[in-house]
């Protein structure tokens, strides 16, 4: 079983995630690339201020990270992160499957994968919203905890919710588990200012939304029609 799961999860990940990355590169690659020119100018303005080091090396006072350049280099290193995406989607799917004790076919993959986006896409966007490089942002790790809450709130109410022996009430509750999140509300900074213009920001999270559940889709179809391809051959 394990060797199954780990088969298909690997295949289906870079699978999803090769298609996946070629298309990030002609829907949110762009509009990234569009966002960091409206930081250049801050952090122009910003370098002679911050070059104290020798033999004319630049240290930024706002302590960014390396980033790889652009071209080839960026999308191999986005296509790597997309595909390790993939991979691990798969795997959470097909635990969660297998400990419910669902069977796997190419239907009930696609549901299941709906309803992860739903818990990890759709559900925390709607209190986070993928962002561009120079938004706004609050702190960190209080977003981290509020995703992940959230994500796991939203996946136990779709559960208790679609369960159909499940009494009326356990449905009240899960109603209640899937809205508290967002009646608690996320964690946002107390200045709302970006360098980034309002509409390529919309645009970016919703190709970003848009993005990341054809990623699900395709990691559940892929599962879906690998898995009976694994079965364990019947000695005849």
């Amino acid at each position: 079983m394990l060797t199954r799961i780990l088969s298909v999860g690997l295949l289906a990940g870079l699978l999803a995630g090769l298609l996946v990355a070629a298309l990030q590169q002609v829907t949110t690659t762009p509009l990234v690339l569009a966002a960091e020119t409206y930081e250049k100018p801050a952090e122009a303005s910003a370098a002679p201020k911050a070059q104290h080091g020798h033999h004319g090396v630049e240290a930024h006072s706002h302590g960014d990270g390396w980033k790889p350049a652009d071209g080839m280099p960026r999308f191999f290193f986005t296509a790597i992160t997309t595909i390790a995406t993939a991979v691990g989607v798969a795997f959470v799917l097909m635990a969660a499957m297998v400990f419910a004790g669902v069977p796997i076919d190419e239907r009930r993959a696609l549901a299941w994968a709906a309803a992860g986006f739903i818990a990890c896409g759709l559900a925390p966007a709607a209190g986070l919203a993928p962002e561009l490089p120079g938004s706004a942002a609050g702190d960190l790790v209080a977003r981290q905890l509020w995703w992940v809450g959230t994500a796991i709130a939203t996946a136990v109410a779709l559960w208790a919710f679609l369960r159909a022996d499940h009494h009326p009430v356990v449905r009240l509750g899960a109603i209640v588990l899937l809205l508290a999140p967002h009646f608690i509300g996320a964690p946002h900074p107390h200045e709302l200012e970006s360098k980034v213009p309002a509409e390529l920001a919309a645009q970016f999270t919703a190709l970003s939304l848009v993005v990341q559940a054809l990623l699900w889709a395709l990691v559940g179809i892929g599962i879906g029609l690998l898995w009976p391809k694994f079965a364990p051959k019947v000695a005849g």
